[in-house]
């Protein structure tokens, strides 16, 4: 068990954050967006003048407390404004994802009881218009622009509000602030009802283990629509005064890096990797004394943090890392803007190899835990605890126990984890409530994992994602799968091998690298032909044996293919925040690995 101190939150719910960093810090910037090629800034000052119109504005169109305030758009300004709208009049936000179906919106729309939607464009305007007259409780629909489609736009309803401004509410602490729908890997999307003192008091720890300050500024691109996202990202850096920049777009991410220069980065494994494979990438074609002096780099920041663990030092090594680290890991730097101080990894492990890689480069990762359920945050590392690899310590009001009667092991178990941070429910479903709740008001994850001697968490898989080998040994795929990814050559691994002799998996190359290659080994053909091809498939076996050097032998991947086909959101295979969708992979793909131990 591990067990947290005593904590006493400095936010009662989101509204004392609202007042306290709308009053203080209203000169300085909070948002920025790119526009005609320029980065223009929203001050705290207007974002409040903003949000208080919007609040009179819905006030006029019926909404009251506990209804239902829906967004369908990416990160915009636009999507803040109306939360804090929302929750300043006790009302309930409900945030969807623009890369959802239809189908799925309307089922949270008529779910969560939504009255008012907002929509990011004529597009998603149009889908809503053929079904919402279906959707019982939805009166109006909002679009964040300007059209002659649109029966209602976000000024509009500003202008009502002008006219007619409502009062500010202080919702109590188990108020519900709103709904965060989880994809889910099957089914249904489910409705996490978290309450202000959910999210408030995770900021409110925040505040105690790793406080930020105005001068912060992040590049914003994990959907506020998720629960890392929006807590750790939205709420938090807002709480504290810093500033966002909010990326154009998942491939402008590096681009907008260099020009909103963040201090902060807030991301998932994935996009991580990706900074791993393109610097490496870089360096395998600049080559000779470059590559040299980089990883003379890396080695040299190895042996310092080494050091430094066993409270030593070497005025030598110190020496050597500073001229390193001027002539090479600083330029590496300036392509991300020359300023980030540290990464936060959420959403899913990341790879040790990964985290230590990003470090060696002077840009300090903490990596953190928690789920939706858990507003998120259940642990994380912070300056003065840190241990490369686990996910941290519980933070303050949060204490995790392992219970290992779940998978029969003397050392791993199921998370279970309580605290001011662990959701009221789920929104009409008191079966699954009762599936995940446990006495004590704690909430069973479903994730593996253990904690060491000095109460760092340590996540080793999914308890429904581990299959039994036909030898009886059990396996989890997913650590596995993010090994295989570190290859520059391999964009996704799905590993399977239920009830089977071995394990075998689906390999999706990277296909710039993979084309690029085949071009300079004299092989021609398209994707799909390369997919196919007696060499690629060489290259890949000694991939998957470079990167599973750390599998167990029963782990190891005996046999595979190579698929063309990416999982996306778009395709149905990944869930909006990237989790593979494994029953739909199968479904898909089932026969293909069916035919691999043939």
């Amino acid at each position: 068990m591990a067990n947290s101190s005593s904590f006493s939150p400095k936010y009662p719910n989101l509204i004392a954050i609202y007042e306290h960093s709308v009053a203080t810090f209203a000169d300085r910037p909070l948002f920025g967006v790119k526009q005609g090629g320029e980065w223009r800034w929203m001050t705290y000052r207007e974002f409040g003048k903003q949000t208080d119109e919007l609040r009179g504005g819905l006030a006029a169109l019926g909404v009251g407390e506990d209804d239902v305030v829906a967004m369908i758009a990416n990160n915009r300004p636009e999507w803040a404004i109306a939360a804090y709208a929302t929750y300043g009049l006790a009302a309930r936000y409900a945030p969807m994802y623009e890369s959802q179906q239809a189908k799925e919106w309307k089922y949270i729309l008529e779910d969560s009881g939504a009255k008012v939607l907002f929509v990011a464009n004529e597009e998603i305007l149009r889908q809503v218009k053929a079904f919402g007259s279906e959707v019982s409780t939805l009166e109006h629909v909002v679009l964040l622009g300007e059209s002659p489609e649109a029966e209602l736009t976000f000024d509009a309803v500003r202008e009502k509000g002008r006219q007619a401004p409502a009062k500010l509410r202080h919702p109590d602490g188990e108020h519900i602030a709103g709904f965060i729908y989880t994809s889910g890997t099957t089914g249904n999307p489910k409705g996490v009802l978290l309450s202000h003192a959910n999210l408030a008091s995770n900021v409110s720890a925040m505040h105690e283990v790793f406080p930020m300050s105005p001068e912060d500024r992040s590049l914003s691109f994990l959907p506020w629509a998720h629960s890392f996202g929006q807590t750790v990202e939205l709420h938090g850096l807002f709480s504290m005064g810093a500033s966002m920049g909010i990326a154009e777009s998942v491939p402008k991410i590096v681009e907008n890096l260099g020009e909103v220069r963040p201090t902060l980065l807030f991301s998932v494994p994935r996009i991580f990797n990706k900074i791993h494979d393109g610097v490496l990438k870089k360096v395998e074609e600049d080559g000779g004394l470059k590559k040299t002096l980089f990883f003379a780099t890396l080695e040299t920041a190895k042996k310092k943090k080494a050091l430094a663990e066993q409270h030593q030092r070497s005025g030598l090594l110190d020496l050597k890392h500073r001229i390193l680290d001027k002539l090479v890991a600083s330029k590496i730097r300036a392509r991300f803007g020359g300023r980030l101080k540290y990464a936060f990894s959420g959403g899913a492990a990341i790879s040790k190899e990964v985290a230590e890689f990003i470090d060696a480069l002077g840009i300090t990762v903490y990596e953190g835990y928690g789920l939706t359920e858990t507003s998120p945050i259940a642990t994380a590392n912070w300056p003065g605890a840190r241990k490369i690899g686990s996910v941290g310590k519980t933070i303050p009001g949060v204490r995790v126990e392992i219970d290992r009667a779940v998978t029969e092991d003397p050392k791993h178990g199921e998370i279970v984890v309580f605290g001011h941070n662990v959701m009221k429910g789920y929104h009409r479903l008191p079966e699954a409530d009762a599936e995940v709740f446990v006495e004590g008001g704690g909430f069973r994850t479903g994730d593996m994992g253990y904690l060491d001697e000095d109460g760092f968490l340590y996540i080793t898989g999914r308890i429904k994602e581990q299959f039994k080998l036909e030898n009886g040994k059990y396996v989890v795929p997913s650590p596995l799968e993010e090994q295989l990814q570190l290859s520059p050559y391999v964009t996704q691994a799905f590993v399977d091998g239920t009830n089977r002799p071995f394990n075998v998996a689906l390999i999706v190359p990277d296909a710039a690298a993979l084309t690029k290659w085949a071009a300079e080994n004299g092989i021609s053909g398209d994707l799909g032909a390369l997919c196919e091809h007696e060499r690629v498939h060489a290259l890949m076996r000694e991939q998957i044996d470079r990167y599973s050097g750390e599998f167990k032998q029963f782990e190891k991947i005996m046999r595979f293919a190579v698929i063309p086909e990416e999982f996306t959101v778009e395709n149905g295979l990944l869930t909006p925040k990237m989790s593979v969708k494994r029953r739909k992979v199968m479904e898909r793909y089932g026969d293909r690995i069916a035919a691999l131990y043939a």
